[in-house]
């Protein structure tokens, strides 16, 4: 598998990141924590996760004042119906430097194809399961969510492949992210995520499926 160059590091990833990581919204306390297991070698690199690219701009800015560890990477939520954070976090974080490793690339699984809009939403999903389901569903159970699905579902079956793949493949071709994070709950679930690295999406494709999603490039990020 082809690894890129993690933003301003001189670490090297992989195209894909499996698993996830979630942290507070408490700059300052974090920052003491991020130079504190810096400085004592524990991690080489620190990032951040669901900042607001002015959150962000923020630590950049004391970072270099303060001469302090800065960050590395962002973790914002995005996939194919959620794209917000294009606007102004990852042109943030392309000049600056910092590499954006993507979570809920599936949006929650709802783009893996396999939900119908007619019925509840399945047992063991993430629209079901634990504290977050009602955010899930919230989020993502939406009648014109599942009319976008069926669009891109049509752009996935134009190129023989799955949707899972193509949602994927959509988030790899983004100039600003370095690695999206994929999960499973099965083995074979990996199958169609790891599939999208091997998928070259051309301009039109490209631009077909920005036509599909483009309103929600607009959304709330309040959600």
């Amino acid at each position: 598998m082809k690894h890129v160059r993690l933003g301003r590091t001189g670490l090297h990833v992989s195209r894909l990141c499996l698993g996830t990581m979630t942290f507070g919204l408490q700059c300052d306390e974090e920052r003491s924590r991020a130079i504190l297991v810096v400085r004592a070698g524990k991690v080489r690199y620190v990032g951040v996760s669901n900042y607001l690219a002015y959150q962000l701009a923020r630590a950049i800015g004391r970072s270099e004042t303060l001469n302090l560890v800065r960050f590395d990477s962002a973790q914002p939520r995005h996939s194919l119906l959620f794209r917000e954070v294009e606007r102004e976090l990852f042109p943030l974080c392309q000049e600056e430097g910092v590499g954006v490793i993507p979570y809920n690339p599936l949006a929650g699984g709802l783009l893996s194809g396999k939900h119908d809009r007619t019925k509840p939403p399945a047992d063991g999903s993430r629209f079901t399961l634990g504290t977050a389901a009602d955010r899930y569903q919230q989020r993502y159970w939406q009648e014109r969510m599942f009319d976008t699905i069926d669009e891109l579902a049509a752009v996935a079956a134009d190129l023989g492949v799955t949707l899972p793949t193509l949602a994927v493949a959509w988030s790899l071709s983004q100039p600003a992210i370095i690695a999206p994070i994929i999960g499973a709950s099965r083995p074979e679930q990996l199958d169609a995520t790891l599939a999208a690295v091997d998928l070259h999406l051309d301009d039109a494709t490209r631009e077909r499926l920005d036509k599909i999603t483009i309103e929600y490039r607009r959304g709330d990020a309040g959600i």
